[in-house]
Order: structure tokens, then sequence, then C-alpha cells
């Protein structure tokens, strides 16, 4: 497998990223069956893994955790924090209150001394990036984390923290995970070029667009959510942009059938393309969809293929905007004119 730079980091990286949210109560809740799957993964060349703390509460990272015993030294381990772990106030957040508990936490449920790199799972509108910055900055100096970065922030707000690192002489975000896939495409705008140009590496999410684009569903066959992670409304096809949606996946069936390639590749394969993204995370529930993802890592997409994706969804367009899940606050009514 081609391994790649992950930014400045000076570590390699696999282009396909196990992504671990499909792994407990959110999904697949047979842990043997779990330390299979990600068993499988490495053995075909896979060296980087992401998790959560929020994922099935906590569950995720554990089983991950007893899955990379032995092996923990051959991989870049991922995790993140911010969500909710509970009901009571300061369990959340980017405070440097709960990143020094969050951290710890997650240390031990993943087994292990030190996180290769520990990322904010959202931005904070009520937390300043210098507060996040700082905490994590003593962590890298701990030796508890290798490198930090951001989830889903917006063109402008990683630069805003890219600034404050360097003002304050804080360590700087080295990646980035944005949401990105055929049907949801709007980070190319601004994200990716922000990423790009401050040397940060990618590790983007929702591939498959959160399903979408698995190749199972068509007009006929309208899709549902497959797990407690996934929002009822995403599947909801009384919207437009929704029923928009299901025009562009029957196009693109067609376009995979005429290239004689699974759907499940080729939407993989597209994001990989992309210069601004260094990994794509994948999010296998069963062995069977890890090894119908798998192929995609050594498939390279025709200049032709990618002009006709191209005139199916635009550059820069998200059909369904609710599905960018990033700078939503910089959307709210509070923030705009009325």
């Amino acid at each position: 497998m081609e391994y790649r730079p992950l930014g400045r980091t000076g570590v390699l990286v696999s282009p396909l990223c196990l992504g671990t949210m499909m792994f407990g109560p959110w999904g697949n809740n047979d842990q043997a069956d779990a330390t299979r799957i990600i068993h499988h993964a490495l053995d075909a060349g896979i060296n980087f893994v992401d998790t959560a703390d929020v994922y099935s509460g906590g569950v995720s990272e554990e089983i991950v955790g007893r899955a990379l015993a032995g092996r923990r030294d051959d991989v870049v381990l991922a995790t993140k924090f911010f969500m909710p772990m509970d009901a009571r106030p300061n369990h959340s957040g980017g405070s440097r209150r709960w990143i020094m508990r969050a951290v710890e936490d997650s240390l031990r449920r993943l087994g292990t001394d030190y996180i290769d790199l520990y990322q904010v799972h959202r931005p904070s509108p009520t937390t300043d990036v210098e507060e996040t910055l700082g905490a994590l900055t003593d962590l890298v100096r701990q030796g508890k984390v290798r490198s930090i970065g951001s989830s889903s922030y917006s063109g402008s707000q990683i630069v805003e923290a890219q600034w404050v690192a360097r003002e304050r002489n804080l360590s700087r975000f080295a990646t980035e995970q944005p949401p990105y896939s055929i049907l949801v495409r709007g980070i190319e705008q601004d994200v990716l070029p922000a990423i790009q140009r401050h040397g940060m590496g990618s590790l983007s999410y929702s591939p498959l667009a959160g399903g979408w684009l698995s190749g199972k569903w068509r007009k006929d066959a309208a899709p549902v959510p497959t797990s407690q992670a996934r929002p009822t409304a995403r599947f909801d096809m009384t919207t437009a942009a929704n029923q928009r949606k299901l025009d562009v996946v029957d196009e693109l069936g067609r376009l995979a059938d005429d290239a004689g390639i699974p759907l499940i590749e080729l939407a993989i394969a597209f994001v990989i393309r992309h210069p601004g993204i260094t990994s794509a995370i994948i999010g296998p529930r069963t062995m069977e969809q890890l090894q119908s993802q798998l192929p995609a890592a050594s498939l390279t997409l025709s200049d032709e293929i990618l002009d006709r994706i191209d005139g199916l969804v635009p550059p820069g367009t998200t059909i369904n905007p609710d599905d960018n899940s990033y700078g939503a606050a910089e959307l709210l009514p509070s923030s705009r004119r009325r």
C-alpha cells in the first residue's frame, strides 16, 4: 500500500484510515468480530486508525485498545474529544479543564501511554481557541500526545487557529478532519485550500456520504439509517435536496457500471485522488464492508471519469447543505443580520 506524509508531521499514513465509530453499541457490538475487522485492516496495510471518546460512550476506544495490543508501535492512532460524555456540566468542550480529564480517560481506554493524533471533534463558539491550543500544547510537551488536529472547522476557523498558534508560540493543528465525498464537496471552496496553504494533513470522513454511495440504494430503494450514529433527517426523502441526491446517486451508479467499478470503490477513490486529502476514513461495520472498501486504495480514476463526476456534482458543491457538518455556528440566525 502507498503511504503518504501526514502534513508536515514527518509521519507516513495509509490513504485509507480505519474509522471505528461503528464498533460498539452504535453499530457492531460483537467485540470479537470488531477485533477481527481491525486486524484484517492492519494486515491489508492500513496503519492509520481513528476513533473518539464519544463513540459508543468510550466502548469503541476500549475495543481499539485491546485490538492493538502487541501492534501499537506500527499504528498511527488518532482519537478525538469535545462531545458530551454525560449530562454533567464541564464534561465536554474545548476547555483546559475538560481536555486534561478527557485525555486521561482516552489513554486508559486505549491502553496506551501516548496518542499520535489528538483532535478537537468540533469547534467551540464559546471557548477561545487559545485556551484549547494551550492545553493541547502542554499535552504535547508532556509526551502524552504527539500531534494535534481539528475536525469540522471552517476555513476561517482553520486560519484563526494557525494564527493564534504562531502568535502565542503554541503547538499548531497539524491536521483537519472534514466531511468529504462526491455528494459533499463544499470544502473544496475554502477548507481544502486552507489545509494545503498551511501544510496540514487531512483525514476526511464519510467518503460514502453516510451510506448514500454504498451502491445499495437507488430511487426505487431509498436509504434508511443503519445505526444510532446516523441522524434520520439525513434520510428524509420528502426533502427536495435528498430527492436530488437520489437522482445523482442513480447517475453515479450508471457511471460506475459503465466503468466496471463498484460504486463504493469509485466514491472512495474520488476522495483520495484530491491533492488536499491525505487519507479517507472508512468506517466498516462488518468484515464484508471492509473488504468492499479496501480495493479503493489502489484504484486511480481517469480524468474522463472525474470530468463526468464534476458534471453531476460541480466542484465546491454540496447538494444538501445540511451535510456539510462544519461552520454551522457561523450561519445561525444570531450570527446573521436578523
